[in-house]
């Protein structure tokens, strides 16, 4: 093998990092599917030096989550740069941040329709002659004259591309000035917020993309990655093959979650009603618009059906949707259906690009329905679910089960490595991603020094349904608050949700022990003004308390360094709520793994949240922090076999009394 030591960009080696190191290279090396649990401290940025040592002329894909995380990758690949100066490094974030067009709708939409109308000008000018659609006069008088909140043309791109005459008749191509542009982001990384500085009048996307088909390290956000229809037309454009890619799925316990939420489609009364309007003004020119418009009454009377329910959510048998949809119409099977709103979003669509109206129809939501219904027969990995709020009915196809699109994905490629801080237990990840397929796992030891932080977990306190109406329970709850907020500096208390957390603290004071008091909106902006807020408090010499929730804003992706927390409290296990539908699920999972399969699918997800909450506090070797698991649950071995094993060596078991003396000495 390589050594990586060729692209290690640091002088030392943390604890157990070279172990990572060594692991990754070699899983690389045998073509292997790889997960690592390398907790907070491990470096695991820092395994890029494997895979580029292994790399051997194939491209490497980082697929990251938020923005942050490519930062951190950015500055890891700056620094390799400074050993390696010919590697060459380009990214692909959302379209939302790169495109400067104004105009309302979806951006990849209009960014389709404002391309595809711009190519038509373009070449139709091109074939007269103008080879330089920036410098013509034609395409520069369109420009002028669009209206631009529905705009039809994207000066950007066209400034990007120029035509050539070829063996095979004209060509579109980049234009020098792209290509240039995409070269300087190779030689020098160009962070996003710099990137439209640097592009100027032209596309910064197509600037990425160019650069792309260029570069040894491609970093992309996982929509990009796990939505197949998006990786297979980004693959294409960039010109690589996924057998030849090495892929790094940074956050890796977020995957399965990503996967749900792109295979899941939703239909709501709104949706349909929208989707009538829009057949009406096409009835009579396309085919099969009047039967769709007899079918949707009969999806609208099955949903007010399901409004005689008592329950917010539960299954509904498909196969009686579809028997009670095709009674009332001319169709035979789903098929039909399927066909003809195919070829009636197709005209829609088309005929929305024309105005410029770049806005998902409700006709595609209805397509994408029944879609997903056809594809999803017969394989239990998907359920069909109604969901009640009020008088208002959804339907949805869920996926519940991630492992089809990961194993996919994995086979696809060279070799696949998905790292985490925390993929804890490691075996568990390896099952519920890729069932039964070959792949290797690796969990790292804490590497930050023990004695800078304590861990204690209540024996005498939960947030168990059976007990949140004890008045000792919440009082207790609330005890173990009140003692912790004693410690000095900023601290974190998290909920298992937004509606406990608005139990526990609509009767605080503006301060708690002297500290002020951020209680986690459901707002974004709020939400965000307020966490700027108490992260500035220590640098002006004053303290606050912030209380969230587990999965929320505040308990994971933030990076809570130095004196930002010096300590975290999780109150209670955060489950998701049990219902028929939750239960269908650990049912589909318990038949898959056995008796694993209710740990895998229910206790993890709210371990991991609890973990990753409390893995705000301590982010580097010098930070020191109290941690403390106010549920005596995390005690029993059938939870607590799902938190890391330094967690569970570490771990002092509590009464309020002796936490209290604990406080007392820190």
């Amino acid at each position: 093998m390589n050594s990586y030591e060729d692209w290690f960009a640091y002088d030392t080696y943390r604890p157990h990092q070279k172990e990572m190191l060594d692991f990754a290279a070699e899983c690389v090396n045998k073509q292997q599917t790889c997960l690592i649990d390398a907790p907070t401290g491990s470096g695991k940025s820092s395994v890029l030096s494997a895979l580029l040592a292994q790399a051997n002329g194939r491209n490497i894909i980082v697929a990251v989550r938020t923005v942050a995380q490519l930062n951190i990758f950015i500055r890891e690949l700056e620094l390799i740069k400074r050993k390696q100066p010919r590697l060459k490094v380009s990214y692909l974030v959302g379209k939302r941040k790169m495109c400067m067009m104004g105009g309302e709708g979806d951006v990849y939409r209009m960014c389709e329709g404002l391309k595809t109308f711009s190519t038509s000008l373009m070449r139709e000018r091109a074939q007269k002659g103008s080879l330089i659609p920036a410098n013509d006069a034609v395409i520069k008088k369109q420009i002028q004259l669009q209206d631009y909140e529905h705009p039809l043309l994207c000066q950007y791109f066209i400034r990007s591309k120029i035509y050539a005459e070829t063996g095979d008749g004209l060509k579109m191509m980049p234009s020098n000035v792209l290509k240039t542009k995409a070269e300087q982001t190779t030689r020098r990384i160009v962070p996003p917020d710099k990137i439209h500085e640097l592009c100027g009048d032209i596309c910064p996307y197509e600037v990425m993309l160019q650069a792309s088909r260029d570069a040894d390290v491609i970093l992309m956000n996982f929509h990009h990655l796990f939505n197949e229809d998006i990786r297979e037309q980004m693959y294409q454009s960039i010109g690589i093959e996924p057998d030849n890619v090495i892929l790094l799925i940074d956050e890796a316990h977020n995957c399965g979650d990503t996967v749900q939420s792109i295979q899941t489609v939703t239909l709501n009364e709104q949706s349909l009603e929208l989707a009538q309007s829009e057949l009406g003004h096409l009835r009579g020119s396309v085919s099969g618009t009047e039967a769709i418009q007899n079918l949707i009454p009969q999806v609208l009377n099955f949903m007010v059906s399901l409004k005689r329910s008592m329950k917010a959510e539960d299954w509904f048998d498909p196969a009686i949707f579809m028997r009670y949809i095709l009674s009332g119409t001319l169709y035979q099977k789903t098929e039909e259906i399927v066909e003809d709103l195919l070829t009636i979003n197709e005209a829609i669509h088309e005929a929305k690009l024309e105005k410029g109206d770049f806005r998902e129809s409700a006709v595609e939501k209805l397509t994408e329905f029944f879609v997903r219904i056809l594809k999803s027969a017969g394989d239990e990995s998907y359920l069909t679910i109604y969901k009640k709020s009020g008088e208002e009915i959804s339907l949805e196809v869920r996926n519940i089960d991630p492992s089809k699109t990961l194993i996919d994905l994995a086979k696809a490629h060279h070799s696949a490595v998905l790292i985490s801080g925390t993929l804890s237990p490691v075996d568990a990840y390896k099952k519920i991603y890729f069932g039964d397929m070959d792949a290797a796992t690796i969990s790292l030891p804490n590497a930050f020094p023990k004695e800078n932080r304590k861990l204690f977990c209540a024996r005498d306190a939960t947030s168990a349904f059976s007990m949140r109406r004890d008045i000792e329970n919440s009082n207790r709850i609330i005890e173990y608050i009140n003692t912790f907020a004693t410690q000095k500096g900023n601290l974190a208390v998290y909920f298992p949700s937004y509606d406990m957390l608005k139990t526990f603290t609509e009767r605080l004071p503006k301060t708690l022990k002297g500290k002020e008091i951020f209680i986690e909106s459901q707002d974004s902006s709020a939400s965000t003004n307020d966490l700027r807020t108490f992260m500035s408090l220590p640098s002006v010499g004053r303290s606050g308390i912030i209380f969230g929730v587990c999965g929320g804003k505040w308990s994971e992706g933030l990076d809570y360094r130095g004196d930002l927390l010096n300590g975290a409290i999780v109150v209670g296990l955060p489950l998701a709520p049990f219902n028929d539908v939750r239960k269908m699920v650990n049912d589909y999972f318990r038949m898959k793994f056995g008796k694993d399969g209710e740990f895998l699918s229910y206790t993890l997800p709210a371990v991991n949240k609890a973990t990753q909450a409390l893995g705000r506090v301590i982010r580097t070797p010098e930070d020191k922090g109290v941690l403390l698991l106010i549920e005596s649950r995390y005690l029993d071995e059938s939870v607590k076999r799902g938190l890391p094993k330094w967690m569970q060596d570490e771990c002092v078991e509590c009464t309020i009394d002796s936490f209290k003396e604990a406080m007392k000495r820190s």
